[in-house]
């Protein structure tokens, strides 16, 4: 993985609810023709804990075909650490480079050792380098700096997503992290400069599903003309407030149906469709940027 964005991207559904592999083919071209350094896949935007394992084995098989350059990330959230080792490998067989690996959320009440001892033994048995990924608001655990120092040990530890939203993190992620070359993406778009002001790596975004090229361009620029970076990300912030406030993944979805990307804003249950007044506003907004 390098330095850029990443989309989580949405995962289309056909008429019959399964994967559409075209739809996903059209998503490919779009981040691609955008500016984008790679796509994730299956991940919290991409409904990924609604996919079975063998879905996401042949998503991620699709998608590395589809690519053209993209490098392809597979999201794995799972309690299981069997099926977690068994995606990894599958990822690593398809061509992925990374996987972005959740920790295991059931069990609300284990320790941080045990949770150290779930992704080590993770890291030992895969062959495709392991983003850990912080989101505790969907998890209901929170990974410490002291954690992802522990981890950063590994070398099949490639680096950290941070979804927490929690500024704090910025400082204290990359003081766990220095002196390595661990790379380190933002989950929270609105965090994104504050982010590379700090060295982080970029960003694997819910948001570029919409802004693909504004927020590679951000990224791309910022260590060549940090003013013009800083001016871009100004303009974008308020759309970026006005897509976060959204029901997601839905309305992320529904807003690549509206503007013609993908042919069905479908979602998986538990999840409902999101009514056009959940997310109009910020689709005024995003159609004012992207013309």
């Amino acid at each position: 993985m390098k330095r850029g964005v990443y989309p989580a991207s949405v995962t289309p559904y056909d008429s019959k609810g399964q994967v559409d592999l075209a739809a996903v083919a059209r998503l490919m071209a779009w981040f691609k023709s955008n500016g984008c350094t790679g796509v994730v896949l299956a991940g919290t935007n991409g409904e990924g804990p609604s996919l079975s394992a063998v879905e996401k084995r042949d998503l991620v098989k699709a998608a590395v075909g589809l690519a053209d350059g993209l490098e392809v990330v597979l999201g794995i959230a799972t309690a299981s650490l069997d099926e977690a080792k068994w995606l990894c490998r599958q990822a690593h067989s398809a061509g992925a480079v990374a996987a972005l690996v959740m920790p295991p959320a059931y069990f609300k009440d284990v320790t941080e050792e045990g949770i150290a001892l779930w992704f080590e033994a993770l890291l030992d048995s895969s062959p495709l380098p392991i983003l850990v990924y912080n989101f505790p608001s969907r998890t209901g655990i929170t990974l410490s700096a002291n954690l992802m120092a522990r981890l950063a040990r590994h070398p099949q530890m490639l680096g950290l997503k941070d979804s927490s939203g929690n500024a704090d993190n910025l400082a204290d992620y990359s003081a766990a992290l220095a002196d390595t070359e661990k790379l380190m993406f933002v989950g929270d778009e609105t965090l994104l400069a504050r982010a590379l002001a700090q060295g982080w790596t970029g960003t694997i975004s819910g948001a570029a599903n919409l802004l693909p090229a504004w927020l590679s361009q951000i990224v791309s620029e910022w260590d060549l003309n940090q003013e013009s970076a800083e001016t871009k990300f100004a303009i974008i912030e308020p759309v970026l407030k006005a897509i976060r406030k959204c029901p997601q993944p839905g309305s992320n979805k529904a807003m690549l149906h509206e503007m013609g990307i993908i042919p069905s804003a479908d979602v998986r249950l538990p999840l409902e469709p999101v009514p056009a007044e959940r997310f109009e506003e910020a689709l005024s907004k995003v159609r004012e940027l992207v013309r």
